[in-house]
C-alpha cells in the first residue's frame, strides 16, 4: 500500500499508465493536465501532473504546491480528487457538479474526458492509503 500523492504512489501511477495506455487508445494525444489539490489533510496544497506526447505518457509528477503549468488545470478539494482516485466519483460528474474547476479549452477538455476516465480507472487499481 502506498500513501496518496507520495513519491511511491507517483512512481506506481507512472508505471501503470505507461504499461496500460496504448498511444492508439489515447488518440495519439499531446497534452498535459495538472490537478491542484486544495484543503489537503496537512493544510497545504498538492498537485498531480500528467503529460502526454503523441499518445505516450511523457511525464507524471506529484508533490507540494501548485505544480507546473499545463494545457489544462483542474482544481478542487483533496477529498473530491480522492473520491475520483478511488473510483467513487466520476471526474465529469465532479466537474459538471461544480466540485472541480477547469482552466483551459472546455471543448477540447470534454473531448478528452473519456481519456481522463481511463486514467482514473487505472489509478483506482492501486492500493492506496488516503
Amino acid at each position: 500500500m502506498v500513501k496518496y500523492l507520495s513519491e511511491e504512489w507517483r512512481a506506481e501511477v507512472e508505471k501503470r499508465l505507461r504499461e496500460q495506455l496504448d498511444p492508439e487508445k489515447m488518440n495519439k494525444i499531446t497534452s498535459s493536465m495538472n490537478s491542484r489539490y486544495l484543503n489537503c489533510p496537512d493544510g497545504g496544497k498538492k498537485h498531480f501532473f500528467v503529460g502526454f506526447s503523441n499518445g505516450n505518457v511523457d511525464k507524471v509528477l506529484a508533490g507540494d504546491g501548485d505544480g507546473p503549468t499545463a494545457e489544462f488545470c483542474i482544481s478542487g478539494d483533496y477529498e473530491t480528487f480522492a473520491k475520483i482516485s478511488r473510483a467513487e466519483l466520476g471526474s465529469q460528474k465532479a466537474l459538471m457538479g461544480g466540485m472541480l474547476k477547469l482552466k483551459g479549452n472546455m471543448v477540447k477538455a470534454l473531448k478528452l474526458a473519456s481519456l481522463s476516465d481511463r486514467i482514473n480507472k487505472i489509478i483506482a487499481t492501486i492500493e492506496t492509503e488516503f
